[in-house]
Order: structure tokens, then C-alpha cells, then sequence
């Protein structure tokens, strides 16, 4: 007696089991879950406007752009998350085999520039955004300092600003190394290199992070903040008197993208998901969220004091993406530049 309830406990158990394992899968198929390599409150403020806008559910994992190759290499072909949004077109590359094609209908409405980079990409990868590096100063130490306002990246080598500058540390920051790649690839290596350490004399700090010297200069604690240009942008909408240069020789920029991730479980929701984030509506949670770099979408709101960037010249963003030549030009930075 004792074996048949605990044997139609077990299978009434089961049964329960089997009902709620369903009800979990049929949950997790009306959600996309997307890994999203923002800062957590813009990726949440991106659900919130999905949501409101679609009608539909996203779960939204803050990860890395590291940290997400590494779970794409992990999980294989049974993933567990449907999107990666704001991959980087070096990062996704290297994972391309894990990324499902898509030509979103609102292909139509990118800008140009964009719509090359996802051709380009065989449509595994299509932009959200363009930021281009450059520099912001404080207008008024300068002045108090009788310095000039610089205008090209060669006039930030000048002696006259010694230790007036901060940038990121290259190793740390995507800000950094995008300048210095930027820099080898517009003077060339031998004048690029012969630059550099020509302007690290001038630098009073390598921070950590790409925004802070952008940051201390608003602030008056230096002159001179090497950073992305919608960095710069931020510290003047908030009053500060921050003036933003687009350096005369060009730059170096990043376009981060949206993809789908291979076998996804979700493949019709992350659809959804892209179109949304290419609309005007998703690209308009930018702005929201005190964000001015150039969105894809040439519909979306920009900002009065946006820089409205189209791609630089002679910038590859390739060239030193691999982990071998990433290497080669940290290691030299720290020999040859910093003289450690």
C-alpha cells in the first residue's frame, strides 16, 4: 500500500513537474532576452519603450562585451539569451559563426554609413549608433591660463599644455585605444608612435575610464579631456563651459550594433527587438537617457549640440582588433609611450 501512494504521489509530482516545466517554456518563448552591453539603466529604459511601444516582454542581462563572447563560445548552439545589443563590430567579428543574419525592414531609414556597415557584415551586425573620439576643454581655465584653444590632435603635443591633459588608459578603456588607433592610422605608425610620446609629457593622468578626463575638465580639475565626442557634449548640455573639438585631422570612432544570436529561442522576438531598436522611437530612448552620439536612424532626434559625425577618414576599425595586434599595441604604449 505504502509503495502505490508514494508511487501515484511520485507521478502525480511528475505530472506537476511537467505542467509547470511547460508553463516556464511557454513563459521564456513569449520574451526576448537580450544581452545588453549598455550601461543598466539605458538597457532598462530600452525594455520599458519596447514594452510600451510593442506590446511585448524583453528581459534585459547586463553583460559585457567579454563577458557575452564568452557565453556565446560557452553555450554553443543551445543559447541562452535571443540578442546581443551594442556589440562592437571588432567583438562581433571574432563571433560571427554564433550570429544569425537579419535585414530588418528598417534598413531603409539608416543612414547610409550604416547600412554599408551592415552589408558589410552580411547583415549579422547592423549599427545603433557612431561615436567618433576627440577632445573637450575647459574654455574657462584655458582662458585664465592664457592658453589657446586647440583645434587639431598635432596641437595637443604643444609643450605649452604640459600637464594639462587627461586620457584613459588604453588598456582599460575602448575611448583610449580607439584614440591611439586612430592616431597610428592617421599619421602612420612611425609618426604616430613618435606622437604619442611626444604627448605623453603633457598627460597629468591615464584614467580608468573613458569618460573621467572629460569629466575633470568640466569640473576645472584639468584642461584638457581626450574622449568620445558625445562625452563632451554631456558635460556642455550641463552647463559646464565645455567646448567640443572634432579634431582637424579626423579620428577614430566605434559603431556598435545589434544582432541576433544563432538558434536563439526566441528568433521572431528578436526581430522585433532589432526593428525596435533601429526605429525612431527606440533610438529617440538615446536622447532620453542624455545620450548625443549619432544614431543609425537619420529620423531619430538629435540634440542641438550633438556633433553630427559621418565616418573619419582613414580609420579602419579592423586593423588592430585581433587579440595578437591589441597586445603588440598595449604593450608598446606602456614601453615606448610611458617609458615602463
Amino acid at each position: 500500500m505504502f509503495k502505490k501512494v508514494a508511487l501515484a504521489a511520485l507521478t502525480g509530482f511528475s505530472g506537476l513537474l511537467f505542467v509547470v516545466s511547460g508553463s516556464n517554456v511557454r513563459a521564456q518563448e513569449q520574451q526576448v532576452v537580450v544581452n545588453c552591453s549598455f550601461e543598466l539603466e539605458w538597457c532598462e529604459a530600452l525594455r520599458t519603450k519596447f514594452e510600451a511601444t510593442r506590446g511585448l516582454k524583453a528581459v534585459i542581462a547586463r553583460k559585457s562585451a567579454g563577458e557575452t563572447m564568452a557565453q556565446l563560445k560557452a553555450e554553443g548552439d543551445n543559447p541562452r539569451f535571443d540578442v546581443w545589443h551594442s556589440a562592437g563590430v571588432d567583438s562581433a567579428k571574432i563571433v560571427t559563426e554564433y550570429l544569425d543574419a537579419y535585414q530588418s525592414p528598417m534598413l531603409a531609414e539608416l543612414h547610409p554609413w550604416a547600412q554599408e556597415a551592415a552589408r558589410a557584415s552580411g547583415y549579422t551586425l547592423t549599427p545603433i549608433n557612431l561615436g567618433a573620439v576627440g577632445f573637450g576643454y575647459n574654455a574657462d581655465l584655458l582662458a585664465k591660463k592664457n592658453l589657446p584653444a586647440p583645434k587639431c590632435w598635432a596641437d595637443l603635443a604643444n609643450p605649452i599644455y604640459k600637464g594639462e591633459i587627461q586620457m584613459a588608459e588604453p588598456a582599460s578603456s575602448a575611448t583610449a585605444f580607439v584614440m591611439v588607433t586612430a592616431i597610428l592610422q592617421i599619421m602612420g605608425e612611425d609618426k604616430g608612435w613618435a606622437y604619442l610620446k611626444a604627448l605623453h609629457p603633457n598627460i597629468n593622468q591615464y584614467t580608468r575610464s573613458g569618460a573621467a578626463g572629460i569629466r575633470a575638465a568640466g569640473r576645472g580639475e584639468t584642461g584638457i579631456g581626450i574622449a568620445f565626442l558625445s562625452d563632451s557634449v554631456a558635460q556642455a548640455v550641463q552647463g559646464l563651459p565645455v567646448k567640443t573639438v572634432a579634431p582637424c585631422e579626423g579620428s577614430g570612432f566605434e559603431m556598435p550594433g545589434v544582432a541576433i544570436i544563432k538558434n536563439a529561442k526566441n528568433p521572431n522576438l528578436a526581430k522585433k527587438w532589432v526593428d525596435f531598436v533601429l526605429s525612431v522611437d527606440g533610438q529617440n530612448v538615446s536622447l532620453e537617457m542624455q545620450k548625443y552620439e549619432t544614431q543609425s536612424n537619420k529620423n531619430a532626434k538629435m540634440h542641438p549640440l550633438a556633433p553630427v559625425s559621418a565616418i573619419p577618414p582613414g580609420y579602419d576599425m579592423l586593423k588592430f582588433s585581433s587579440a595578437e595586434t591589441r597586445t603588440k599595441v598595449l604593450d608598446k604604449f606602456e614601453k615606448d609611450v610611458k617609458g615602463r
